[in-house]
């Protein structure tokens, strides 16, 4: 075979080399497909803007308002609403030869009655009966709190949102990123539904305040059932309503950007909610229209519409989507939900323990989507940030297109707090293997950025434990006061800091903390619901703990906002992977440098070693720049943290030796 027919992708890993064709034939669809659209569109970009044509758009020209929907099986749309008092048959679609039906309702007919936020919807009649629907790309959409109907707003505020982020730009939070997962309604103390502004007014400060550098926001497209995490989506180019407007959210990424905050959103493509009132299934009657029809456009344990990637407006719909979010609320990335799902018609539900398992079963139409998806981001905004949630380690997926690979710029490493969570269930301290910790940590795919973290809100939900909670349990509820001495507080409180760290400073090029999680937040996450009797008491956090002077749960949060801080000065995680300098299993002890920093592990639970010597590149002065057993980190300062350490020099090497207690982290730079 010709050097030249190799893709970059297989020259840099040589296991790749029998499925060299597969990865060829990866570039060719993209490069046929964004061909074929260039053709017809002009160019990519003008391809994604159906947004601006499809759903309602103002005609300055004409003077009024064209409303479009995609739905060729249909065989009647009717448009209804405030404007028309919900006349079904004033206002009727014309259908095209596309399947796009059009109606253009003039200021003339209409001027002061299609006003801004007036309710409308469409009646469609197709196979499946006549039905009210929320059109596809409504821009807001309510919902009733006594009754839960959704309604579409026509969204045509007086003045635009005057943004004051022009010089803000998300290339450090690119770099060297520390991510605040988050979800804005459960955010707050309240037992309440959060909103964007709170958000921006009360939480923004605090994640700034803890050093880091981007959100990642859960549940922004608008989904009817609250508890789904936002993970049911109803209506793609519509805020959620439950947390205020659009302007609101716009407010909230503002407010976000002139602190150097970069937002990133949890955007969901891997598939929609089943409803028809609220969503987008069976849309003109049929069962072949957004989704796959039959089995396979129907995901089992998700309970979800899947959708079919191969079809044009499918396409558009979703590349329109990415555009809106990025362009309307300058969003500075995503995170992509469900990626192993939708490479797979198996949605991942095998052991990737093969490459073959990587190309076999694989929805080549998904591959294509991603490559157009990431190539449209990148060419929106340069430095936009895009995480993909995939657990089969697919070759590629975070490799540039023109390699073969899909173009993302990360995967979250899941593998890691399931690790961690195996460990506490499973282990006692003295069967942990500093072995085992440093090849789960380390174990990445070359070339291919990871975000590292030790837990998220998967984690934290009812049913699951935090860390915390595996740790510490019901003795958070009683000896969390500082007066109270408890060793298993003590040992929770220890292993934390060491876990958070070993995970942020090992375990990838980022680092992800879920909300709360930095101070060892006592409970889980439970939305309200008919087992719970429609509580909110757990769908919030509770920041008051953390600010308590009295109580131990400021020691975990000032040592994660150290923490982060001291890794993001030395921009840790953008440097290259650590290096290992001692391991020890009797002690349990784990020493490895990163970017000029000495990361020196003490996992043992009783072990501490007075005189601990370990070799170092060179000669020279060390000092501790941080220290887990520092007493505001609910420590025991058994350590001076003003000491210079001197190396000495033995049999031609350099040694240091330090002081390193049980259950303890000592970070030390070079002076």
């Amino acid at each position: 075979m010709a050097t030249s027919s190799i893709p970059i992708l297989v020259k840099n890993d040589p296991w790749l080399e029998p499925y060299t064709g597969e990865i060829n034939d990866r570039i060719k669809r993209f490069k046929d497909r964004k061909k074929e659209l260039e053709k017809k569109y002009g160019s990519l970009d003008d391809f994604a803007r159906g947004y601006e044509y499809l759903g309602f758009n103002y005609d300055k020209k004409q003077k009024g308002w064209w409303y479009r929907e995609w739905a060729p099986a249909a065989d009647s749309l009717y448009l209804i609403g405030d404007f028309n008092d919900w006349n079904r048959e004033t206002c009727p679609l014309t259908k095209g030869d596309d399947g796009i039906w059009e109606v253009f309702l003039s200021d003339k007919d209409y001027k002061g009655k299609l006003v801004h936020e007036g309710a409308v919807k469409v009646q469609i009649t197709g196979a499946n009966g006549t039905n009210d629907r929320i059109p596809a790309y409504a821009k807001y959409v309510t919902q009733d709190e006594q009754t839960y109907d959704f309604t579409a707003r026509l969204w045509d505020p007086e003045k635009p949102y005057k943004w004051t982020d022009k010089k803000y730009t998300s290339a450090d939070s690119y770099k060297n990123p520390y991510i605040y997962e988050c979800h804005v309604g459960m955010a707050q103390e309240k037992e309440g539904v959060g909103t964007y502004r709170e958000f921006a007014d009360t939480l923004l400060p605090k994640i700034k305040e803890q050093g880091y550098n981007a959100i990642q926001v859960m549940a922004i497209q608008e989904h009817p059932y609250y508890g789904s995490f936002g993970y049911h989506v109803s209506n793609f180019f519509a805020p959620s309503s439950r947390f205020g407007t659009p302007y609101d959210l716009k407010y909230l990424v503002d407010q976000a950007h002139s602190m150097g905050i970069a937002v990133i959103m949890d955007i969901v493509h891997s598939h929609a909610v089943k409803n028809l009132a609220e969503g987008l299934n069976e849309y003109d009657g049929s069962d072949d229209h957004y989704f796959h029809p039959g089995g396979r456009g129907f995901h089992s344990q998700w309970d979800s519409k899947l959708f079919n990637y191969g079809k044009e407006e499918v396409l558009r719909f979703l590349l329109s989507n990415v555009k809106y979010w990025l362009e309307e609320f300058h969003m500075d990335g995503f995170r992509y939900d469900g990626v192993t799902s939708m490479l797979y018609f198996h949605h991942g539900d095998i052991s990737f323990d093969h490459y073959e398992k990587y190309f076999r079963d694989t929805d080549w139409d998904v591959l294509t989507y991603f490559q157009l998806a990431n190539t449209l981001i990148k060419d929106i905004k340069e430095d936009a940030i895009v995480i993909a949630e995939d657990m089969s380690g697919m070759p590629g997926l975070c490799r540039p297109v023109k390699e073969g690979g899909m173009g993302f710029d990360f995967r979250l490493a899941m593998g890691i707090p399931d690790y961690w969570i195996k460990v506490l269930k499973h282990k006692t301290d003295e069967e942990w293997s500093i072995h085992e910790m440093w090849d789960v940590l380390s174990n990445r795919r070359y070339g291919e950025r990871t975000i590292a973290y030790a837990e998220s809100h998967d984690q934290a939900l009812v049913g699951d434990k935090s860390i915390a909670f595996w740790l510490m349990d019901k003795e958070m509820y009683t000896h969390m006061h500082v007066d109270y001495d408890s060793l298993i507080i003590d040992r929770g409180i220890a292993l934390h800091k060491l876990i958070r760290l070993f995970t942020l400073a090992l375990g990838g090029e980022g680092w992800l903390n879920f909300i709360g999680n930095e101070f060892g937040h006592p409970e889980w996450v439970d939305f309200p619901r008919e087992g719970n009797d429609w509580s909110y008491k757990y769908a919030r956090r509770q920041w008051s703990l953390q600010e308590h002077p009295d109580l131990k749960y400021k020691f975990l949060y000032n040592f994660g906002a150290d923490m982060v801080k001291m890794a993001n000065d030395h921009e840790i995680v953008a440097a290259l992977p650590a290096k290992q300098m001692n391991m020890d299993e009797d002690n349990k002890a784990i020493i490895f440098e990163r970017n000029n920093l000495i990361f020196a592990f003490n996992f043992s639970p009783t072990n501490s070693v007075p005189d601990y010597r370990f070799k170092v590149p060179g000669s020279g002065k060390y000092k501790i720049i941080l220290n887990s057993d520092s007493a505001e980190y609910g420590g025991f300062d058994r350590i001076d943290d003003e000491m210079i350490y001197p190396t000495v020099t033995l049999f031609g090497e350099h040694f240091l030796s330090v002081y390193l207690p049980s259950r303890v982290v000592l970070v030390l730079e070079k002076q």
